[in-house]
């Protein structure tokens, strides 16, 4: 008899997985990389990667879940002993993310209050950095709490918390089935409004014009993979806890390519949106398109306010449904991230999900007011560079490594998905694990440690962003070395003995 939580529903499955890889890069992060790697020419290698690589990896994690019903550091460990530290790893990056993910959150709170009368004046960026966030230490320097940060990221954490407590059906499916349908619904409004805008035209032609030369370029294939790599909430723990939750009928590798085609068409509606917003700027300025493309926060708390000052009318409303949009897209991918420890906690140690999501929601929750000083903007920056690039990143190259070629799994997890799915898996699955994704992946990271090892060594260079050795040291590298050694430490720690009683009646 099945005694592990369980989705109602098909579509709450889906809602909720789609609900956890539409984040806030879907909406401030695709637009950009798509113009800056060739505009429309950019979706070939896009596609590509989403065929070799997302959809790949999502039906393996999909899979990992299914078959051994367990969080992701109890699902390696199932898997192979030896192994359970990826899971702690994938648990601990997610962690790390989660206490500064709630924070932008908090922000996104404020600006949807602040679209009412335009708080944000003329100065947008001044209004940002000083008025706001009240960014006045330096980077490595605390200073005082923000009220107007910690207010908000204080509701942002009550909300999380709150449906996290509510269980996987009764919260979780819950909160989706509501967050999604209503995401998708304001952003088509926003879309529409956008297209009608003076200057659309423009923006749109910006993003769509394909730059052919540009994908004979090996940079623009990596930024590529790397766009679907981030987007997809993969190689972090997250995709294995929630189809671990999957009845044992589930067609996984139909229910992968649904979500992963969400995911994209949500980031082209994002980019179509961003777009004609920033073609209806450009006209404004008296200025070419390239000249206000943006990417990140600066897009949307500093851009994106400007954009909402020349509105023609109803600047408030508009503004409102934006910032609502990046609410309801991080709150469901926050509660998605926080899943992944308040389960792997619970089973560990074999305490109630009501205590795991009270001690790590609320260690998270804690953590989190580090982001919430003068500061917060500092640590928040390079905690997210590094913990991405050498965090989900990494974890994702050592995980599908290690299945792939190590411990040869994919036969096993080809026959397990085939046996349930009505797309069955053949060649283009194992090479796409067992060759592309590894070889591609290992060449960002070996880029990536070359470039940032780089800059510690050379002067003329500097760190990231110019920060100072030290901050780069404990804020950055040591954040993404924490995740790691934490999770191999966790490894120590014998499992209750409520795992190993369930584990021959679950792994199937």
């Amino acid at each position: 008899m099945e005694n592990r939580a369980q989705w109602g529903t098909r579509a709450g499955f889906i809602l909720a997985a789609v609900g956890s890889a539409i984040g806030l890069g879907n909406i401030w992060r695709f637009p950009a990389v798509a113009y800056e790697n060739g505009g429309g020419a950019f979706f070939i290698p896009y596609l590509f990667a989403l065929l070799t690589a997302g959809i790949p990896l999502l039906i393996m994690e999909f899979t990992i879940g299914h078959k051994y019903r367990g969080s992701a550091p109890l699902s390696f460990f199932r898997m192979s002993r030896k192994t359970e530290w990826i899971g702690w790893w994938g648990v601990l990056v997610a962690f790390v993310i989660s206490t500064y993910y709630a924070v932008i959150i908090g922000w996104a709170i404020s600006y949807s209050v602040f679209s009412f009368n335009l708080s944000w004046g003329d100065d947008t960026e001044g209004f940002l950095f000083s008025d706001y966030l009240q960014l006045s230490v330096n980077p490595g320097e605390t200073g005082s709490l923000v009220p107007g940060v910690l207010i908000p990221l204080l509701i942002v954490w009550v909300i999380t918390l709150g449906v996290l407590f509510k269980g996987v059906k009764k919260g979780i499916e819950t909160a989706n089935k509501i967050f999604i349908p209503t995401l998708v619904v304001l952003f088509m409004i926003i879309v529409i409004r956008a297209l009608t805008l003076p200057g659309a035209a423009q923006g749109l032609q910006a993003f769509f014009e394909p730059n052919f030369s540009a994908i004979m370029d090996s940079s623009v294939w990596v930024a590529a993979y790397g766009q679907i790599f981030f987007s997809l909430s993969i190689a972090f723990a997250i995709m294995i806890t929630y189809s671990s939750y999957l009845p044992k009928k589930s067609d996984i590798t139909n229910n992968a390519f649904i979500a992963g085609f969400s995911n994209s068409g949500f980031e082209l509606l994002a980019g179509i949106g961003v777009f004609a917003a920033l073609g209806f700027m450009a006209s404004q300025s008296g200025v070419p398109v390239n000249e206000v493309v943006s990417g990140g926060v600066g897009l949307a708390f500093v851009v994106f306010p400007q954009i909402i000052n020349e509105f023609p009318a109803l600047n408030g409303l508009f503004g409102f449904l934006f910032f609502l949009s990046l609410v309801l897209a991080g709150l469901s991918s926050l509660i998605s991230i926080s899943e992944t420890y308040v389960a792997g906690i619970s089973e560990k140690f074999g305490i109630s999900r009501t205590k795991a999501v009270a001690f790590g929601g609320g260690t998270a929750a804690v953590i989190s007011l580090l982001f919430a000083t003068q500061g917060g903007l500092f640590f928040l920056d390079a905690a997210d560079y590094f913990i991405n690039q050498f965090g989900v990143a990494f974890v994702g190259l050592v995980e599908v490594v290690v299945i792939a070629w190590f411990l040869r799994k994919l036969n096993d997890f080809q026959s397990h998905a085939n046996e349930i799915s009505d797309i069955r898996l053949g060649t283009w699955w194992k090479v796409s694990l067992g060759l592309i994704t590894p070889l591609v992946l290992g060449y960002m990271m070996f880029d990536l440690f070359k470039t940032n090892l780089a800059k510690e060594f050379d002067t003329d260079t500097g760190n990231y962003e110019g920060y100072a050795d030290g901050f780069i040291l404990f804020g950055g590298w040591f954040v993404a070395a924490f995740a790691l050694i934490v999770g191999v430490l966790m490894m120590f720690k014998r499992w209750n003995a409520k795992a190993f009683e369930e584990e021959k009646k679950e792994v199937s």
